[in-house]
């Protein structure tokens, strides 16, 4: 019936309604499974679209965990599953490091509006399991296979939980001969071709600055889990959700992936520049780089005007960028004299209203101190337990009726351990002083 409802009514009208019947809908399950207990204190209320959903975050570097925060960032309440006494291991990628709490600065990055709980997984099953059975998704990145021998794989807690939604990321899947292999953002990134289309065109194979597969395998994770909450509103079964690194960089390689398998064109690294528009890349000024793009015929033409060379844009090699794909060495040779003669930021107040796209290529300190981001207010100031404050690049989608916002720093080590089992599980002091001299947690 929901669902009919939502295909039936206008988009603007389904799409306000699914969020408010999404989280009612979860509020309500949680109350019947004797859920409803909210752990975050921290100002979630009816407008973040995932209030009322908890998660089981087992996950750790960056795929998995940028998954839960944007999940987090939602509403979502987020538990966050550590190693006792080591946790997760981008809490040591540094420097640089927090000065008080010794958190790395990288795992500031993708855990931001979690809990943290230390628990020894091997031995603390039964505790792994009555989580597992109070939350609508558990998200986790360990080898295929791992979990399964600590009785913590989708089949065992199926049992437990029916409605559990499962989420495996892993480096390269549950099936086929690399199964088994760890993944790391690098190695996919390398398989999957990213590494062979980046970088120089007479240069070696170049990663990207950030793990931008992992990133984006977080993304897919997350898209997926949101669909099938949204299925077991139908169905009202959990299932399990197999995303992998590998994949994920195939997917991202888009047009060159479709020129190789419709046409048989193998790619080659271009630099900034790129295969099928000319001019779109970066040039160097006199104080740094600056990269444009003149994706049409008239685009062209007025780049050509404000550069004052417009016999250019009507000369019979440059006239259609077919032509100017054709004649590519040349005429990037012949911007990359005019624009070294002169600033970026003078480059930039005379291309100031232009239909072309042009940007500084900024530093990072030139990005934040960029007065469009700082107007926006993308950068986030979070009170931090031990370290007073930190700051976080805040999410970047925004929506007109809904919350997605950060609201609490990364959590420090266990921070929440004692917290979670007593009000979500309903422990008592003496029983987790009892778990905590067994080293089932921390």
């Amino acid at each position: 019936m929901w669902l009919q409802r939502l295909i039936l009514s206008r988009a603007a009208a389904a799409a306000r309604q699914s969020l408010r019947s999404f989280a009612a809908a979860s509020e309500n399950n949680n109350n019947n499974n004797n859920n409803n207990v909210n752990l975050d204190a921290s100002a979630v209320d009816e407008r973040h679209p995932l209030r009322g959903v908890r998660i089981l975050d087992l996950t750790r570097i960056v795929a998995g965990p940028y998954c839960t925060m944007v999940l987090a960032d939602l509403g979502a309440e987020v538990i966050k599953v550590e190693r006792p006494h080591f946790g997760d291991e981008a809490r040591k990628w540094g420097p640089p490091f927090l000065e008080q709490s010794g958190d790395a600065a990288y795992f500031l990055a993708q855990n931001r509006n979690k809990r943290s709980v230390c628990i020894d997984m091997k031995r603390g099953k039964e505790l792994m399991h009555q989580l597992a059975g109070k939350c609508d998704v558990l998200v986790e990145n360990y080898v295929p296979g791992t979990l399964e021998r600590y009785g913590l794989g989708y089949e065992q807690l199926r049992q437990v939980n029916p409605r559990l939604i499962y989420c495996t990321i892993s480096g390269y899947g549950s099936v086929g001969p690399y199964a088994k292999r760890p993944g790391y953002d690098v190695i996919a990134s390398s398989m999957g071709g990213l590494l062979h289309i980046t970088g120089e065109r007479d240069g070696p194979p170049s990663k990207v600055g950030v793990a931008v597969t992992d990133v984006a395998t977080g993304l897919y994770a997350h898209g997926a889990i949101l669909a099938a909450l949204l299925q077991r509103e139908r169905t009202q079964r959990g299932q399990k959700i197999d995303v992998d690194l590998l994949s994920t960089c195939c997917s991202l390689l888009i047009n060159v992936a479709s020129n190789y398998l419709n046409a048989g064109t193998e790619a080659q690294r271009w630099g900034t520049a790129h295969s099928s528009i000319v001019p779109y890349q970066s040039f160097k000024t006199a104080d740094g780089y600056l990269t444009l793009g003149a994706g049409s015929d008239a685009q062209f033409v007025e780049l050509c005007r404000r550069l004052n060379i417009e016999p250019v844009s009507q000369d019979a090699k440059f006239k259609t960028n077919k032509d100017r794909v054709q004649h590519r060495e040349e005429l990037v040779a012949l911007l990359a004299q005019i624009l070294a003669r002169d600033t970026s930021k003078n480059w930039m107040q005379q291309f100031e209203g232009a239909s072309f796209v042009v940007g500084p290529v900024n530093s990072i300190r030139e990005v934040f101190e960029d007065e469009h981001i700082q107007a926006i207010g993308l950068v986030k100031k979070l009170p931090h337990a031990r370290d007073g404050s930190v700051k976080v690049v805040g999410p970047p989608v925004v929506y007109s009726e809904a919350r997605n916002d950060a609201r609490t720093a990364p959590p420090m080590l266990g921070e929440h351990t004692d917290e979670v089992l007593a009000k979500l599980l309903g422990y008592g002091a003496d029983r987790i002083a009892a778990l905590r001299e067994q080293r089932i947690i921390q």
